[in-house]
């Protein structure tokens, strides 16, 4: 069997977490293999609705392992509140989901340098959620970092007070009044670490390749989104780990060979939260509509998403590398009513048309569009591929067709319901 991977294709909040819980049922087991607790994924069944930070989205399924991959730093106090609050609805997260040993820590200093950090860089800003995600992995790369096996060691507290000191050495050097109280967070934090410890904490590269070996498919789940990628994304507004495909291998110890299908998860326009390049944002009463038609307000932070057009060089770029094998269209339902659906096929940049990705983040970038006709009529009552417009049928086609790859899924609202599987 294969490893799947569910990836986003532009700058997250692209509505992983619906497709995932939707394909869950296919896969004995789902993986998380990167990303911290800044990541919102959510999904909606019937009434319910939740907002998964940590735990990987198909713990809403009877029978499924759900594995945090080693890729993935885990706030312990988040992770806590965040399986009380599954627990509340009847769902025994204990049963279903498995840590890493190998997966890093935020601890609460973290979350003090990333507030720090931030501040420093004044209108220069990445954009960070402030939940202590970039300097953990900072830490993981730099060999100072804590460890899931570290809490059962006997030598974890002497761990944790050398890298808290190296941590204070660093604060020690900002004028910056931050923002909660360490001593109090740092024993809430110790209470939350012995919580983890009463999950099933594993050898996840040995478990995962041993449930491919007994012919167990596991569907990969990516955070954030390809544009985000600390290597290939925006840089440096990006995030802090590796979100294409790549980052499934090294964040779950599965070689490249066991890839099977990459799920691509696009919206039908654009949106970014957070600083950084966006070449098709509208700052008009389009974007506006985009913004509330799509509640494009952050899961995690509830901050409004920067809105815009589809931009096709930024998904070529994000299926090229990843090597992505099926699309999947997400909210193409906002796009209802709109007399005219634009596209960006190219940037013009210095007077030369590209639709190649720029390396420098400051270049000025002009979108070159096309237009195509709107579509009357409610997408989100569809249930056939026969019952959509031509109109929205006509957009399908030219994205399989400027991307090279087929759009095998539709989600046309926020409902499981609302979804419709092509060919």
């Amino acid at each position: 069997m294969k490893l799947d991977v569910v990836l986003g294709l532009q700058w997250g909040d692209e509505g992983k977490g619906k497709i995932v819980d939707f394909l869950a049922e296919r896969y004995p087991a789902v993986a998380r293999f990167q990303g911290g607790p800044n990541a919102g994924h959510s999904i909606r069944f019937g009434e319910t609705s939740f907002v998964l930070h940590s735990v990987p989205s198909g713990v809403f399924r009877k029978g499924a392992i759900n594995i945090i991959g080693n890729g993935v730093v885990l706030d312990p106090t988040i992770f806590r509140q965040e399986c009380e609050a599954i627990e509340a609805l009847g769902v025994p997260v204990r049963e279903r989901v498995k840590i890493a040993r190998r997966a890093h820590l935020i601890i609460p200093t973290h979350k003090l340098l990333d507030a720090a950090d931030e501040a420093a860089l004044g209108k220069a800003k990445i954009g960070s959620t402030l939940k202590g995600i970039g300097p953990a992995y900072s830490d993981k790369t730099g060999r100072n970092g804590l460890r899931m096996g570290d809490l059962c060691e006997a030598g974890f507290q002497e761990k944790y007070e050398t890298l808290r000191r190296k941590h204070a050495a660093r604060l020690a050097q900002y004028q910056f009044e931050y923002p909660f109280d360490l001593a109090e967070a740092e024993a809430q934090w110790m209470k939350d670490a012995e919580y983890l410890k009463t999950f099933d904490i594993i050898d996840a590269e040995y478990e995962t390749n041993a449930l491919l070996d007994a012919g167990k498919a596991i569907l990969a789940e990516g955070a954030q989104g390809s544009m985000l990628d600390v290597d290939f994304g925006s840089y440096p507004f990006v995030t802090s780990s590796s979100t294409a495909c790549a980052g499934a291998c090294t964040g779950l110890g599965v070689a490249p060979s066991r890839i099977g299908k990459v799920y691509g998860v696009f919206k039908a326009y654009c949106t970014r939260v957070g600083s950084g390049p966006f070449p098709t944002e509208l700052f008009d009463e389009t974007g506006e509509r985009l913004r509330q038609r799509g509640h494009e307000f952050g899961a995690t932070t509830g901050r409004p998403r920067r809105t815009g057009w589809l931009d096709i060089p930024a998904l070529k770029y994000a299926v090229m590398i990843s090597g992505v094998t099926e699309l999947i269209m997400m909210k193409a339902d906002v796009l209802d009513g709109f007399d005219t659906v634009k596209v960006c096929c190219d940037y013009r940049i210095g007077g030369v048309t590209t639709d190649r990705v720029p390396y420098d983040v400051y270049a000025e970038v002009e979108p070159v569009y096309r237009e195509f006709p709107g579509w009357k009529g409610d997408l989100g009552s569809c249930r056939t591929e026969a019952e959509l417009p031509d109109e929205f049928r006509a957009y399908i086609r030219f994205i399989e067709e400027a991307t090279g790859v087929p759009v095998r899924i539709l989600s046309l609202g926020p409902d499981r319901e609302q979804t419709i599987i092509r060919g």
